[in-house]
């Protein structure tokens, strides 16, 4: 697998977007929770996730984070090294259960309050019934319910 943008939108009618998407990417949603679904088209490099808008606190906008997902913790980790040296603060998560998966990864903030993660999706997580990871700084990243700390 070669690395993927990963681009988090919160959508008003979880319905309708999902059969935009799909009739845009030409294939259904590779997977599908309560409020959530997740693309991965074949043409290109991107994973797109819609959550339903106003499920989780700090889902006003349209854009809950961004991301690059990548081939391996190893890379995460490597990131993650690369960018501490450069003087970012950042959030690290290691083993962390967020989307419906369980994910190596660590946040950055840009300026603007932009979030970006880098991370490796270890494995799905099928329960309905699972804890989220907390989202960053606004309150809107991943699919959580509860806010998480602010960047150092």
């Amino acid at each position: 697998m070669s690395a993927k943008v990963h681009i988090h939108m919160h959508v008003s009618d979880l319905t309708k977007s999902r059969e935009f998407y799909e009739k845009f990417f030409g294939l259904p949603p590779v997977k599908e929770k309560a409020g959530y679904v997740k693309f991965l088209p074949e043409f290109g490099p991107v994973n797109l996730a819609l959550s339903e808008r106003g499920s989780v606190p700090g889902s006003e906008g349209p854009i809950s984070h961004l991301g690059i997902q990548v081939e391996s913790s190893a890379v995460v980790m490597a990131q993650l090294a690369r960018v501490r040296a450069a003087g970012l603060p950042v959030r690290e998560e290691m083993a962390v259960t967020c989307c419906h998966a369980n994910q190596d990864k660590f946040w950055v903030q840009d300026p603007e309050g932009v979030e970006w993660e880098v991370y490796h999706l270890n494995y799905d997580v099928e329960s309905e019934m699972i804890p989220m990871t907390p989202p960053l700084a606004k309150g809107g990243a991943c699919c959580a319910s509860q806010p998480r700390p602010q960047v150092p």
